[in-house]
């Protein structure tokens, strides 16, 4: 027989095969037939479903090396009574859907969490709740997981303490969205991750950072809300991201910065809101940088953008009732600034096109003192500081000679 046509004959039989093949649903709880995950596990076949109900399972470290459903029914608990790693993914097409996975193992040694994906694709964990865990969710080497919708809290009170809440290595193409998570250490960490989307999350009250980028090109993050973090977002040596739409406030501290930006180059951050933060953006040795129709508002800093970023442009910006609203480090000064709206402009507009004819100046003689000696800022608001800086509007000499708005707009920006 012809080998081409044996070989779609072969196809056809485990075509049919599949077809008279049926998944079987198990289900799993005190008043079942089945009592343990772990032995529904061991019967299961690829495909099958597997309904947990409600109650306390013990079960130490369940892994799953099958293509499974697994759904919740009343919320059960799976516990790692803190020593296991509760659930260890293996297999591809696996859907996690309606538990509580709390109380996972903590080591120094290895990134113990409540639900880890081991080099695998195609695994989606919605709805569930993740509580008192070292890491909640942790994908190693994975590609095209979704994360949707679910809860994470932890409580440690150190770094040392805590890992991450939904925490990616390596990893392309995952979806994270609609999640909250508090209480960890970083709330959504991404490293060596590409093409990854990350939208519609709350991120509250971690200790360091609500979201932080490592080395992860081409991803984008959006409808966010960064509230009460040791420090907003950082995101670090990376290419090509978008940040639209995010809500970037309350973020405090010494060294708190609603957005870090360290050594990142041709990005775009549109849309945003900062509001009463230390400091709204830091940008260090970061280039060619699209900052439009950004709200800063009511914070320490608006931003600082060090003397090392190169061809960043910035248009059509709020600045409103920040203390400072540009601080730098340096006299030297290449990047744009156009069309941007600022409350502290004094100037005038004589031909009525809505942009001031005296180019504005947004970084004070005070603030550069600021950056040097931190202790000035107890003269803030007195009658010397107003004296130094109406001086140096008229008759500029420390503050950078090219950092300026040539056309500052007389209205606010319509965001």
């Amino acid at each position: 027989m012809n080998r081409y046509l044996l070989y779609i004959l072969n196809s056809c039989l485990c075509l049919m095969v599949a077809g008279t093949s049926r998944a079987a649903t198990i289900h799993i709880g005190k008043q079942m037939a089945v009592t343990s995950i772990r032995q529904a596990i061991e019967q299961a076949s690829d495909g099958d479903t597997l309904y947990i109900h409600s109650g306390l399972y013990r079960e130490g470290n369940l892994q799953i090396r099958k293509k499974l459903v697994i759904i919740g029914v009343d919320q059960p608990i799976i516990d790692g009574e803190k020593k296991y790693e509760p659930i260890a993914i293996y297999s591809s097409h696996v859907t996690i859907k309606g538990l509580t996975v709390q109380r996972s193992g903590q080591s120094s040694i290895n990134d113990i969490a409540g639900i880890k994906i081991y080099d695998t694709h195609h695994v989606t964990l919605i709805d569930n709740t993740l509580d008192d865990n070292f890491f909640g969710i942790y994908a190693q080497a994975s590609k095209k997981c979704v994360f949707q919708n679910n809860r994470l809290q932890a409580y440690g009170k150190t770094e040392q303490l805590n890992g991450n809440g939904i925490h990616a290595w390596k990893s392309d193409s995952l979806e994270i969205s609609d999640n909250q998570i508090i209480g960890h250490r970083d709330g959504i960490y991404l490293e060596f991750v590409t093409h990854t989307d990350v939208r519609n999350n709350l991120s509250l009250k971690n200790l360091r950072y609500g979201l932080h980028f490592m080395f992860s090109h081409d991803n984008g993050y959006y409808h966010n809300t960064f509230r009460h973090n040791g420090a907003g977002v950082a995101v670090m040596y990376t290419k090509r991201v978008r940040m639209e739409h995010n809500i970037f406030e309350e973020n405090w501290g010494d060294a708190a910065y609603a957005l870090l930006l360290k050594d990142i180059t041709d990005s775009h951050i549109l849309n945003n809101t900062f509001s009463r933060n230390t400091t709204g953006i830091f940008m260090e040795g970061s280039n060619r940088i699209q900052i439009t129709y950004n709200l800063f508002e009511g914070n320490g800093w608006g931003l600082k953008i060090q003397s090392s970023c190169m061809d960043n442009i910035l248009k059509f910006n709020n600045f409103i009732h920040n203390t400072f609203d540009v601080a730098t480090n340096g006299s030297l000064m290449l990047n744009r600034f156009e069309h941007n709206y600022w409350d502290k402009y004094e100037g005038y507009d004589l031909d009525k096109d809505g942009k001031g004819n005296v180019p504005y100046r947004p970084v004070s003689l005070f603030s550069m003192i600021v950056e040097r000696y931190p202790t000035a800022m107890l003269l803030f608001r007195s009658f010397i500081v107003t004296l130094f800086d109406r001086t140096e509007r008229v008759l500029p000499s420390l503050t950078p000679e090219h950092l300026k708005d040539d056309s500052p707009l007389m209205k606010s920006v319509a965001l």
